[in-house]
């Protein structure tokens, strides 16, 4: 039977082309060597245009045979594909996946949400069947992107691991009067753990002194959103105890975080680190922002810190760390963090 094939092309700068055939009620998308910044988007303007139109598809094939390199704006995309395709009731199969793409699927968990399946249409039991400490060794084996030098950067994990330990010298040295002032202010947890995106949209959890009441996340709906965009800020949070001022105020509430610096899931200098929900609000090309891995300390934090009101600035202040980035740039923002930790005017909250 005959097959009719279309070609999109995205209204960036650079055309990018994509080969899209249509077999009677199934659509396959093949996918090009690279998807990144320009490739995502044209990618899913591709996959909006085929659920839009009056007679969709049943079933999206996304081809990655060709495929050796995807980016978090890439993952950006296939993920908001994948909820486009789910709402309008058509199936998504990811074919031909490279070990390159799977890679990053198995880092990020989502080869346990999408459809997988290789070119004989059956599903790899490594994909099926796998433990976790078989993922991790695949991932060992199989190489992910270098989305940006600093994710490459021995020097700079050296860095992050002696910083790390002296900073978690630091808050064991700290950590009993810390410990006593915030039973006598709130009794109840010390630490307080939230889960975060970090590298490639990677989720893990971050650590702090808990600064806020105990039931903080129930109540975060009663509480008025006072920045632009997809990220929370209050400045008259009335969940934050009288303790949990101070902790902020003098960034105290963030020392356990050396402990996901020294576990690699966070850097001493990088960007701020989203929650899921914050990413699932995300346009394909704010994914950049996850190109590299999140910081205790970047941009965002000694120009202004809680002064930035708008994600577009945050987004702006993250991708300029991403621009400007070296050894001699991470060394010269955390002396930046320092004297900021010092003026008493530009506490967060």
């Amino acid at each position: 039977m005959a097959t009719k094939v279309q070609s999109f092309m995205t209204s960036q700068p650079t055309e990018v082309n994509f080969l899209v055939t249509t077999l009677n009620e199934t659509v396959v998308v093949q996918v090009p060597t690279r998807l990144s910044v320009l490739e995502a988007v044209s990618f899913k303007q591709i996959c909006q245009q085929l659920t839009q139109q009056d007679s969709h598809p049943k079933k999206i094939i996304v081809d990655f045979q060709a495929t050796t390199f995807m980016d978090s704006s890439g993952l950006g995309a296939l993920v908001s594909n994948f909820k486009n395709t789910q709402e309008k009731g058509i199936t998504m199969i990811l074919r031909n996946v490279t070990p390159q793409v799977m890679a990053v699927l198995n880092l990020t968990g989502l080869d346990n949400v999408l459809s997988i399946e290789s070119s004989n249409n059956v599903v790899p039991e490594a994909t099926e069947n796998a433990s976790e400490s078989q993922k991790a060794s695949t991932r060992k084996i199989e190489q992910l992107p270098t989305t940006h030098p600093s994710v490459a950067s021995w020097t700079k994990r050296f860095i992050d691991i002696v910083g790390a330990l002296v900073g978690l010298v630091i808050t064991g040295i700290l950590l009993i009067p810390v410990v006593i002032a915030i039973q006598i202010d709130d009794p109840g947890p010390i630490f307080f753990g939230q889960i975060r995106c970090g590298w490639m949209g990677k989720r893990f959890k971050i650590w702090k002194f808990r600064s806020m009441c105990v039931d903080a996340e129930a109540k975060k709906a009663l509480v008025e959103n006072q920045v632009q965009g997809a990220f929370f800020k209050n400045e008259n949070d009335p969940r934050i105890t009288r303790v949990g001022k101070f902790l902020r105020r003098t960034s105290l509430d963030e020392l356990p975080q050396f402990w996901n610096v020294l576990k690699g899931d966070m850097s001493l200098v990088g960007t701020r680190p989203p929650t899921p929900d914050e990413v699932e609000r995300y346009e394909v090309p704010e994914w950049q922002r996850l190109d590299v891995k999140p910081g205790m300390t970047g941009e965002w934090q000694v120009n202004g810190r809680s002064k930035v009101r708008s994600f577009e600035d945050v987004i702006r202040l993250d991708l300029l760390y991403q621009k400007n980035w070296s050894l001699l740039y991470d060394l010269k923002l955390i002396f930046k963090t320092i004297a900021v930790l010092f003026d008493r005017n530009s506490g967060a909250y």
